[in-house]
């Protein structure tokens, strides 16, 4: 009997341990959520961060997804709220040509105009951009900076008809977003559905992301779909998205839910829940691999360079309003997603957000660095308000100033003038005009959005150089009556 109870108090002291914890997971994969809670709500608050919801995949399981925050209406994120995922959605239309590719009706190395002859440029060597140069952004192609909206893809690449290529197809890299509509536009003819009606049949619903969804223009509606936010002096502001065409380049949807299932599936060959495969494991594994001519960019995914230790396969995205990341780590099965709903210009949060995560996966310490783009935007601040300060004083002084140079000649009084004058129709060109240019839909509004402590401290430049301008001017003239 004593031996039997030994060897009871010896089983019982080796199980307590291990059903310490749930049943669904093992050593190597313990999610420290209590320190991804904490280092994610510390980065947001000392960034001025409103919103941000994550993921995290172990080996084609979701083992953590949360969200923090809130939306623009004050409603709080969940992993269920919808959020823009900008280029990260160049990964999905990679993925919808690797499924073509897969049954056989394309190839990777077939010219772009065998099957979209309806594709033209001013440029004869458009003939010889193929797929896999669409893909790995060595096209060749530009990348285009002002992009009016479009109803359909096939008008948003039939206005590239007068485009030139920047060199030859296959040279070398060069990220474009132009790349991504092409390639849409080649789903729709060789699938014979609507781009976003190809993504929900043969990618999300398959995977089971019910939530997701793409659209063509950044200013179709969507429900469910909060404002996102500008970010300015360490604070966030609501703002709406600059209007453009982005489908295949940036126009899908999601949530973190959603985007959990399909990081699942990277890190399971190709695999949903279902052991159903939806790409072949060598196309995928190719999607991967640097292409020639780029060695940091494969079909539709970023390679980290040498230096980021664990190496990674990553996308990021960003619109006006939004940034993205996702991350899959090769070494240990994890990969991880972050979404934001705010933009700033001097900083990826996202990838910083995602770096830290996988420091925390990895067993190490986070950087835990100064918010660089409060700082920034503060001192530019400053800068502004010393401005304003010597702007005022210059305006006062306007009379002074003209009673000194008053022997000037007419054409050496104007031409003292003319860097004021320069600089202020540079920022007039830049606030009035480019929101006009090639029929976008921009407004003077975007064009703030843009960065706002920049944009701010330009406007008083220009109100200020206006009116000194025209007060030295109207001097000179009582000047010369008198």
């Amino acid at each position: 009997m004593k031996k039997r109870l030994c060897i009871i108090f010896v089983l019982i002291t080796f199980l307590i341990p291990i059903f310490s914890y749930p049943l669904s997971v093992n050593a190597d994969t313990i999610i420290e959520r209590e320190a991804i809670d904490e280092f994610v709500t510390n980065y947001m608050e000392r960034n001025g961060l409103p919103g941000a919801s994550i993921v995290i995949v172990k080996d084609g399981k979701v083992v953590y997804e949360e969200a923090y925050g809130h939306d623009s209406e004050g409603k709080p994120l969940t992993e269920r709220s919808l959020m823009r995922i900008g280029s990260v959605s160049k990964s999905f239309t990679a993925f919808s040509v690797l499924q073509l590719i897969d049954e056989g009706k394309i190839s990777l190395d077939d010219p772009i105009v065998k099957h979209l002859p309806e594709l033209t440029m001013d440029d004869a060597r458009l003939q010889k951009v193929t797929i896999r140069h669409l893909l790995s952004h060595t096209s060749g192609i530009p990348n285009p900076t002002i992009v009016p909206p479009a109803n359909t893809i096939k008008t948003g690449i039939d206005r590239l008809h007068n485009w030139k290529l920047k060199w030859q197809p296959g040279y070398k890299y060069f990220y474009s977003n132009a790349n991504y509509w092409i390639l849409a536009r080649l789903v729709e003819v060789i699938s014979g559905m609507e781009f976003s009606k190809y993504l929900d049949k043969n990618i999300f619903s398959p995977l089971g992301m019910d939530d997701t969804l793409s659209a063509t223009n950044s200013g179709d509606p969507v429900k469910g779909l909060s404002q996102g936010y500008i970010t300015a002096y360490g604070t966030a502001l609501p703002w709406t998205e600059l209007e453009k065409m982005f489908a295949g380049s940036g126009g899908v949807i999601s949530t973190a839910s959603d985007m959990g299932k399909w990081l699942s599936m990277h890190t399971n060959n190709g695999k949903n829940v279902n052991g159903e495969r939806l790409l072949s494991i060598s196309l995928l594994e190719e999607s991967y691999s640097p292409q020639p001519g780029s060695e940091k960019y494969g079909l539709g995914w970023a390679l980290s360079s040498q230096n980021v230790k664990p190496a990674r396969i990553s996308h990021s995205g960003a619109l006006s309003t939004i940034q993205a990341q996702q991350d899959i780590i090769p070494s240990s099965g994890y990969a991880v997603a972050v979404m934001l709903n705010s933009f700033t210009t001097t900083l990826e949060h996202s990838y910083e957000i995602s770096s830290g995560i996988i420091q925390l996966i990895e067993g190490q310490t986070p950087d835990t660095r100064a918010p660089i783009p409060k700082i920034i935007d503060l001192l530019l601040g400053f800068i502004t308000l010393i401005y304003m300060f010597f702007g005022v004083k210059g305006i006062i002084r306007s009379k002074g100033w003209s009673n000194r140079h008053k022997q000037y000649s007419t054409w050496r009084y104007y031409f003292r003038l003319m860097p004021q004058v320069i600089l202020v129709l540079f920022i007039g060109w830049l606030f009035f005009i480019v929101p006009s240019l090639q029929n976008n839909s921009s407004t003077i509004k975007d064009v703030f959005g843009i960065w706002p402590a920049v944009m701010l401290f330009l406007i008083v430049v220009f109100l200020i150089g206006v009116i000194v301008t025209v007060m030295r001017i109207y001097y000179r003239k009582k000047l010369n009556r008198s």
